[in-house]
């Protein structure tokens, strides 16, 4: 099966190419854009059953062994994120071929968009991957690269305006993170973190504390953290619908793991576990007071996007197996879920030319399909009962609950004032948009949506729902990773070689 894990790397980044060399030739690169992705998620279903039932599946690429050649590592962890980002990035560019189809003039999208969402794709999966510290900065920037120009695709006024912010924030945390690099390295003599799980823990306090915060400084810019994250809601929501939607189901998400695979391989023991829990609660509420005050449902659901990110946050900083295992679930969870909902207001926009709350109204009764593709991920992302979204938090809760003292104690409380507010957002958003009378947008006459469009939003919406039905399963294996980042050894065992530490 070791054969099988440089794949989600190699075949989106052989597809760019082909799909590169057929820019005159839309219809081929469509049809190949779709294959590359239709069996990259099939790799990821089968690594993520490999790493079910027989532990780590480890390649050593170009057959140096570690710690000196580059290793690929997928462990039930990365192998779950996997198979999750490959689902959504192939509903998503169903989705955006549908609105291709749909757009017209400057916003429509141009021959380069297939070969640089392919790139995306593979930088993605590269991180998740990634078994060395390097190789990892090296995911990071092939998405930042393809990122770049997918955020300011079409060229308008306002993308060129809010593009910049978002490419020198990610340079920023680039460079702190390279500079982070150089620090493990000059320390530790490798870049490889089964070692590094070893070698850290030989080093003086103080030197492993500095090295710590500052890899967290890095990860907490690309997962958009308070305070870190001020430039997420200015520039996710000017890039066209399906760029939004994946750039927000992943992009941060990536951060996320980047910040698990931190704290539980390489600097077990909750050292700067409060600093976390302060950071998460701030996060939480910071990002959904946000989100009250918004009337643009893309702004709205980008504040939306860095407050539920303060849930995932305090799942890690709890560091128990109940606080990882509910972390992990809520980042599948919300990779889903918050996809959906940018895609649905990308669907709100074609219908009714705007995502203004103050000029729509009365979609429920002009576009009911509309409203519920809506309603479903908007009560689930609000975590009622029986959704996803409401056993996420649960466990969470419960984690927090288990732990004791005054921090835990505090987040549970924040944790259950931002569930409440974005069910007011949801509900809100609702009223507004979906129940009240026409307003002016609304008001126009029917624009028909792509079906192409609707199908892959509807396959979402779905795939939402099917987290819910498969929760059990899900949280069984979401625990028995949280188990092997807790004791480290099963991740450390498949990638060195005994005796080499």
């Amino acid at each position: 099966m070791s054969v099988l894990v440089p794949l989600p790397v190699v075949v989106p980044l052989l597809g760019a190419a082909l799909t590169l060399l057929l820019g005159n030739r839309p219809r081929l690169q469509r049809t190949v854009s779709v294959v590359s992705l239709a069996a990259t998620l099939a790799v990821a279903v089968l690594l993520l059953v490999e790493a079910y039932r027989h532990g780590p599946v480890v390649v050593q690429v170009g057959g140096w062994p570690a710690p000196v050649g580059i290793v690929l590592i997928a462990d039930q962890l990365a192998a779950l994120l996997l198979v999750v980002s490959s689902a959504v990035t192939l509903c998503v560019l169903l989705y955006s071929i549908g609105h291709g189809r749909g757009e017209t003039g400057e916003t429509a999208p141009v021959s380069i968009y297939h070969p640089t969402y392919l790139v995306l794709t593979a930088g993605v999966a590269n991180a998740f991957l990634a078994g060395d510290l390097f190789n990892l900065y090296v995911g990071f920037e092939i998405l930042l690269a393809a990122s770049f120009v997918l955020i300011m695709l079409g060229g308008t006024e306002t993308r060129i305006r809010t593009g910049p912010t978002y490419v020198v924030v990610s340079i920023l945390s680039s460079m702190i993170f390279l500079t982070a690099l150089g620090l493990v390295y000059a320390a530790t003599g490798t870049m490889n973190m089964a070692q590094l799980a070893g070698r850290l823990d030989a080093l003086p306090g103080n030197v492993r504390l500095a090295l710590q915060l500052m890899l967290l400084l890095a990860f907490g810019i690309k997962a958009a953290v308070f305070p870190l994250s001020a430039w997420l809601p200015d520039s996710y929501p000017t890039a066209p619908a399906p760029v939004t939607a994946v750039f927000a189901g992943l992009l941060t998400k990536v951060g996320v793991y980047a910040i698990i695979r931190a704290e539980t391989l390489l600097f077990p023991g909750g050292q700067v576990a409060n600093l976390l829990l302060v950071v998460a609660g701030l996060t939480m509420l910071v990002g959904i007071l946000g989100a009250v005050a918004q009337y643009d449902m893309k702004r709205l659901f980008s504040f939306t996007l860095v407050s539920h990110i303060g849930y995932m946050i305090f799942g890690v900083a709890l560091g128990s197996v109940a606080g990882l295992s509910g972390a992990i679930f809520y980042v599948v969870h919300h990779i889903t879920i918050q996809t959906t909902l940018f895609l649905v207001a990308g669907l709100v926009e074609v219908r009714a030319g705007s995502t203004d709350l103050r000029r729509l109204g009365g979609l429920a009764r002009i576009a009911p399909l509309l409203a519920v593709l809506f309603f479903v991920p908007a009560m689930n992302l609000a975590g009622i009962p029986p959704f996803s979204g409401f056993l996420g938090k649960l466990g969470l809760l419960q984690a927090g609950v288990a732990a004791g003292g005054v921090l835990p104690g505090v987040l549970v409380a924040a944790g259950t004032l931002t569930s409440l507010l974005t069910l007011y957002i949801a509900s809100r958003v609702w009223n507004i948009a979906f129940w009240r009378s026409p307003r002016l947008a609304t008001s126009r006459p029917p624009a028909r949506l792509p079906a192409l469009m609707v199908g892959a939003t509807t396959a979402l919406v779905a795939l939402g729902v099917a987290l819910t039905l498969a929760a059990g399963p899900l949280f069984r294996v979401t625990a028995d990773a949280a188990t092997d980042l807790r004791q480290r050894t099963p991740y450390v065992q498949a990638v060195l070689p005994a005796g080499i530490r």
